[in-house]
């Protein structure tokens, strides 16, 4: 991979080498959906999918079937709070077996012929697997409830480091990319981050993650609060709430968000801390809304907030709440989907029909029934 300046002057040149979605594709791939041989809008989401899709790539027709899911591991110092349910060996144990395909993302991945990439930024223990890609910026975070998670300069790198590994990832052939993690005690850390960036109360937005009892969902809500209370983190500065509240893995998935959009290709949300990641990146860099695919509804309770900051919804709801990018396999499965039907339907002229019955229809809504 390339030697990145890891400084705020290259974070900064990063953000500005993002371009928005090209309209004029867009405009193009909304004008072959209303010629297909189908009532306007039948194919909902598929069809704003593929719309999208041109706007990323720059061509009305696409197919994405090298596809990379990108894990980012990392352990968090909040765990010595008592807000896990997992003891934090898990984090090393679960990324290497991500690399012998025995995880969920692991399996998915494998079933939809996705390549997975699994990095370590931040995993509390030295990781003798090659099949790892080591980019460790500490031994885990601080403790968020006492002090800053990590210092500006380590979250600028970390964010860095994963644009670095989403760009390389393009270079080595991905068309599309997914972003999960693996970090025990990450959804602490995602609703402190979400907390700040959103302005929400912390139990609006605040789940049991892996699942916790009563009283520790409480030693949780009270940890955030106090992390956000000893630590000020400034919400117009992402950088300074992704350092004094966050984590390595979301800082990591921020960057690499920001570098699939420098890349023109499209970046696929998993759930709750994933998506916490992707609005981190909006807030950086807007164009990179232009990129983000949502999977799953995550079944956390904070992930409807990071959805309607971001402004986009997702795909479908499975009731999952795994993680580790588990959902972003299943969502390219919809991609081909939205690209299969704008790519092989047949239009309206070329399957000998008269569309001319629908030019009524088509100058309003005709089809929603209102109560």
């Amino acid at each position: 991979m390339k030697k990145t300046e890891y400084s705020e002057t290259g974070l900064n040149d990063l953000v500005r080498s993002v371009k928005n979605a090209d309209t004029a594709a867009m405009k193009n791939a909304a004008e072959r959906q209303s010629r297909l041989a189908k009532p306007p809008g039948s194919l909902g989401k598929l069809e704003e999918l593929s719309i999208q899709l041109a706007g990323i790539t720059g061509k009305v027709k696409n197919e994405f079937k090298s596809r990379y899911i990108l894990v980012f591991c990392s352990d968090n110092g909040v765990i010595e709070e008592g807000v896990a349910s997992a003891p934090q060996s898990v984090t090393a144990s679960q990324a290497v077996n991500m690399t012998k395909g025995k995880t969920g993302v692991a399996v998915l991945a494998n079933e939809f012929n996705c390549v997975l990439r699994v990095c370590d930024v931040g995993i509390n223990a030295d990781i003798n697997e090659p099949a790892i890609i080591p980019k460790k910026i500490a031994y885990g975070t601080q403790n968020i409830a006492k002090t800053a998670a990590m210092t500006r300069e380590q979250a600028i790198k970390a964010i860095l480091v994963g644009a670095d590994i989403a760009e390389d990832s393009v270079k080595n052939g991905a068309q599309i990319i997914g972003i999960g993690e693996m970090g025990i005690g990450n959804t602490t850390t995602s609703s402190a981050v979400l907390a700040v960036l959103s302005g929400k109360r912390i139990k609006d937005i605040t789940g049991r993650g892996a699942g916790i009892t009563d009283d520790a969902y409480s030693k949780k809500l009270s940890v955030i609060t106090a992390a956000i209370t000893v630590n000020k983190p400034n919400g117009k500065d992402v950088i300074d709430v992704i350092s004094k509240v966050g984590g390595f893995d979301i800082a990591a998935m921020t960057g690499a968000f920001i570098g699939a959009a420098k890349m023109r290709v499209p970046a696929v949300i998993d759930g709750f801390i994933s998506a916490v990641a992707a609005l981190c990146a909006y807030r950086l860099c807007p164009a990179v809304k232009d990129y983000l695919i949502p999977s799953h509804s995550s079944f956390e309770i904070g992930y409807k907030t990071a959805m309607d900051e971001l402004g986009i919804s997702p795909l479908f709801n499975l009731g999952m709440r795994l993680g580790e990018g588990s959902g972003c396999p299943i969502a390219m499965m919809t991609v081909d989907a939205a690209c299969a039907v704008i790519n092989n339907m047949a239009t309206f002229e070329e399957a000998a029909i008269n569309d001319s019955y629908l030019d009524s229809i088509r100058k309003t809504d005709a089809f929603s029934v209102k109560g």
